[in-house]
């Protein structure tokens, strides 16, 4: 009897044993939330930024548009910088003007500025958009951020005696505020349908990286080529920039497809 009363007591002692060290295990999985605390922090990205400023044509349609394209070619080609989208669909440039001082506050390297093709389609007058238009570039101009103006153009249906001012209006803002100008954002991609999207409105994946290339080739005078560094300053990009501005005169305005007028037979926004 005593022999089986010092059995259980052995068992009872080995069972509670075992059951003290199952309540400890949880303690352990608890540290790795300490572990991870102790983990460096994601590095900033500080590379200067280019801001892609404008309606959809900027902001593309799900899941293409010109900016992440442009994104690609500059770190395919040695350029470090970083591409801040700030197109939102359906916006004039009355929307625009209300949201520049946003594009400010990132203290952009370059700006690119493609406002005009919703205030067209709605018929707004030439001068209110030219104006919108121009208190956009005085803003940049007075923040000392570089700005590179991306025109746009209405399809002939719009009459002659809207859409030529229209056409010119870009040109005129150029000119008098020495300006890099792509008169035409669409001019190489907009009389191809495999280009555009089913509405006629947006270029899709490929027609975005056409587009990207021709910003690309471009901005590409304005910017400061990074191959080996690891880092770059915006004052670093800045500088470059004015040693460019004097070397490449960039008073001059860019134009491609000088010889294909963008509004001469034009089917854009024709479904």
């Amino acid at each position: 009897m005593e022999t089986r009363r010092s059995t259980l007591i052995l068992a009872a002692c080995l069972f509670l044993a075992a059951c003290g060290s199952k309540t400890e295990a949880p303690h352990q999985e608890e540290r790795a939330p300490a572990e991870q605390s102790s983990a460096k922090p994601a590095v900033e990205d500080r590379r200067p930024v280019i801001v892609a400023f404008g309606d959809s044509l900027t902001a593309g349609v799900v899941p293409a548009n010109y900016p992440d394209a442009l994104q690609r070619l500059l770190d395919e080609n040695g350029y470090h910088y970083r591409i801040d989208n700030q197109g939102v669909s359906g916006d004039t440039s009355t929307d625009g003007l209300a949201r520049i001082d946003n594009v400010i506050a990132v203290h952009p390297a370059l700006v690119l500025l493609e406002f005009g093709g919703n205030d067209g389609l709605r018929g707004i007058p030439v001068e209110a958009t030219r104006k919108n238009l121009e208190e956009m570039i005085e803003k940049l101009k007075a923040a000392q951020i570089p700005i590179v103006l991306l025109g746009i153009t209405l399809p002939p249906n719009y009459g002659p005696e809207y859409v030529a001012p229209f056409t010119a209006m870009f040109p005129a803002l150029a000119k008098k505020y020495k300006l890099t100008l792509m008169p035409f954002l669409l001019v190489h991609v907009y009389r191809d349908s495999s280009l555009m999207r089913p509405d006629g409105i947006h270029p899709n994946g490929r027609g975005n990286e056409i587009i990207a290339k021709d910003v690309f080739d471009l901005v590409r005078p304005l910017l400061t080529r990074t191959v080996g560094r690891t880092s770059s300053s915006a004052a670093d990009v800045l500088v470059g920039l004015v040693n460019n501005s004097k070397q490449g005169k960039p008073d001059e305005d860019v134009r491609r497809g000088s010889g294909d007028p963008p509004y001469d037979s034009v089917r854009l926004w024709e479904s």
